[in-house]
């Protein structure tokens, strides 16, 4: 009997037949990320259905010498919870097993006292952001993925999204997590205090690992209180430089910004044609910049000073305060990913760059992609008060990295930084070295030597290749 096998018998016996999938069609949809750039083959997709389950699974690969990949709501844009591709003949025998969280979904009651919540790795965030409301509080991380990026997932990668501006990524969240090891020991440190001096935080040492050290099962999250009153605008800008200073002057003066987006006419086309919207204001602008601001008092007011002062045209402005309006506004920005997807597989680069570098940037990127890639579709949109830009470039092959490498080169010679919130993934571990020193590489290395040293969890993603 093959080794194999065994290992299949063996995780059977831990999680249940039904949840050990190794027919190939039934995997398929696991193996392949969102973006569609990044597949490979997997032994078999196991969902275990708690901690003590995980805990097996990964025991019984670690015995077997077998290597696992994690995935949680599959919504990763870098290819880090999907096998790699087989290199080389007979590669895919020996092809990882994928651990789905999805089954560990466990959501518990609001603590009020504590405005906190304990989540299992599956559940959704929003989910989370449902119960969290329901209880008179918020979540404070939002994602367009909101209805399927889960728990797991948004801490492995330290997910960011649209109100990093106010409340800070994932990273700011954790009060609390449980994890297992490689070897199946199991790690819980889910008390939410907020005082809790007494060494090493391991918890924040396993939010961005991107599944390499450990298996996050739970995550005990911070609430923060419910902001009633919201208003959302749209601005037609000439440019990103206006939209960087016009985010500056509403952060200085109105209280309670927590969302300032960019994206351009190019882009803001394929949104029109790929979801047959009409255009939101009365003419055409270089750049559109969305901003909202949330309190319990209506921010209204204040806003409308700062756009008052702003002497922008009478077709450049759109407001909206009630839910189907703000709804109306966020789809023009929200809807950007999808209609890239609908362009054909695009190579998704997020990146973070200095405030005052980001109009220097958005020029010198358009014109490095029109070299490096003649003909390509390139659509950027991003978080343009925390200096993250995403840059989407249809056209080269999947397989192709060359634009890749020019556009990071740009990134980093304006001294940013080659992930902003996606991670690293498989998609830009060669590239590593442009943001984290060797000794800062080489420490990682030693971290993840000393809690996985066969090398079981997540091959190939985060750190390059020794």
């Amino acid at each position: 009997m093959s080794v194999a096998t065994t290992l299949a018998d063996a995780l059977r016996d831990v999680v249940g037949t039904a949840h050990v999938l190794t027919d190939p069609d039934t995997r398929s949809p696991f193996e392949t990320d969102w973006t569609r750039r990044f597949s490979g083959p997997s032994l078999a997709v196991v969902r275990p259905g708690s901690a003590a389950e995980v805990a097996g699974v990964l025991a019984a690969c670690t015995s077997a010498g077998w290597q696992v990949v994690v995935q949680g709501g599959n919504t990763g844009l870098v290819g880090g919870a999907v096998p790699a591709r087989p290199a080389g003949a007979g590669a895919d025998e020996r092809a990882p097993v994928i651990l789905s969280t999805v089954r560990l979904d466990g959501l518990g009651e609001v603590d009020t006292a504590a405005s906190q919540v304990t989540a299992g790795a599956g559940v959704t965030l929003g989910r989370v952001q449902a119960v969290a409301a329901a209880a008179g509080l918020s979540f404070p991380v939002d994602l367009a993925a909101r209805d399927s990026a889960t728990v797991g997932g948004m801490v492995a990668t330290n997910a960011g999204g649209l109100h990093v501006l106010r409340y800070g990524s994932m990273r700011s969240q954790v009060m609390g997590l449980e994890a297992v090891l490689a070897d199946g020991t199991v790690l819980s440190r889910m008390s939410g205090l907020v005082k809790d001096n007494t060494g090493y935080d391991l918890s924040q040492l396993l939010v961005g690992s991107e599944g390499t050290l450990a298996v996050v099962t739970a995550a005990r999250l911070r609430l923060v209180p419910a902001h009633p009153m919201r208003v959302v605008a749209l601005l037609g800008l000439p440019g990103t430089a206006a939209a960087v200073e016009a985010v500056d002057r509403i952060r200085r003066a109105v209280e309670g910004l927590q969302a300032a987006e960019i994206f351009y006419q190019d882009g803001l086309a394929a949104v029109l044609a790929h979801g047959r919207l009409a255009p939101p204001l009365g003419r055409e602008w270089p750049a559109y910049l969305l901003v909202e601001c949330a309190g319990q008092h209506d921010p209204s007011d204040g806003l409308f000073e700062v756009l008052a002062s702003l002497d922008l045209d009478d077709d450049a402005t759109a407001v909206a305060a009630d839910p189907a309006g703000m709804a109306r506004l966020w789809a023009y920005r929200e809807r950007h990913t999808e209609a890239i997807s609908a362009l054909g597989v695009p190579h998704k680069l997020d990146v973070t760059i200095p405030q005052a570098r980001l109009a220097e940037f958005e020029g010198a990127v358009r014109g490095v992609v029109a070299t490096a890639a003649p003909g390509a579709t390139l659509v950027l949109f991003g978080h343009v008060g925390d200096g993250n830009l995403h840059v989407n470039v249809v056209g080269p092959p999947p397989e192709d990295e060359s634009l890749d490498e020019a556009v990071l080169d740009l990134v980093a010679a304006m001294d940013g930084s080659i992930s902003a919130e996606h991670g690293i993934g498989r998609a830009k571990t060669a590239w590593l070295h442009l943001s984290r020193s060797p000794a800062e590489i080489a420490v990682m290395r030693a971290v993840k030597a000393a809690v996985d040293p066969v090398g079981v969890l997540n091959p190939g993603v985060l750190l390059p290749a020794p």
